[in-house]
């Protein structure tokens, strides 16, 4: 029998990239793209399970996994970060107060 590839691998580690690449947007880009790729890589967990010699790409699958989790970690952590400096702010409001002021001093927004 032929070996196949799995199908989701691929996907999975370009979304855990781009995950990387916008996990600097409060996180939730990294959280997101992460966890659907770890969603995709759930299918393919159980595709290899049903016959794991029929699959030659498994390490590759492992692979993805560690770098969807990686990039659902740091976006959780950036997340968390950027909540905690909203509430060392003052709030909402405050934050949004600083904001318009920067944007006021570098001649954006009047």
């Amino acid at each position: 029998m032929e070996q196949q590839k799995l199908p989701n691998v691929t996907a999975a580690i370009v979304l855990a990239i781009i995950g990387y690449v916008c996990c600097c947007i409060w996180g939730l880009p990294a959280i997101l793209m992460g966890g659907i790729g770890l969603v995709l890589l759930r299918s393919d967990a159980k595709k290899y399970a049903e016959n794991p010699e029929g699959y030659s790409n498994y390490n590759t699958w492992k692979t993805a996994r560690i770098l969807c989790i990686v990039a659902v970690v740091i976006g959780a952590l950036y997340f968390g970060l950027s909540l905690y400096r909203i509430y060392e702010m003052g709030g909402w409001e405050a934050a949004m107060e600083q904001s318009r002021s920067i944007l006021e001093n570098w001649g954006i927004e009047e």
